[in-house]
């Protein structure tokens, strides 16, 4: 693929564009999840609501750091991948012809 960094750059390639149609299973969770947090939204009250969406938001706070953070490790091990196969000579062992 040509010019890959500057189609990153402008958006046009998105790691993180995927689906769950694929993924059944969680497919299913999820909509357990959104019909849950639907529910609680709608009947608790109060201090327990205000606690309830300040959960939700701290989670989704907390999941999105986290995910970002598995990104760039995944995206780290990739480059140290391809640096270990196209730009490093190390080996384990002593090349003995080379002497």
């Amino acid at each position: 693929m040509s010019k890959f960094i500057e189609e990153f750059y402008y958006g046009n390639i998105d790691p993180q564009a995927r689906s769950t149609k694929q993924n059944k299973t969680v497919q299913k969770q999820m909509e357990v999840l959104m019909l849950n947090e639907e529910f609680l939204t709608e009947n608790l009250l109060g201090e327990s609501k205000k606690k309830f969406l300040d959960f939700c938001n701290a989670w989704s706070i907390v999941n999105g750091e986290s995910n970002l953070d598995s990104f760039i490790m995944g995206f780290r091990l990739g480059a140290n991948f391809t640096y270990d196969t196209f730009v490093s000579t190390e080996t384990p062992f002593k090349d003995l012809l080379k002497e």
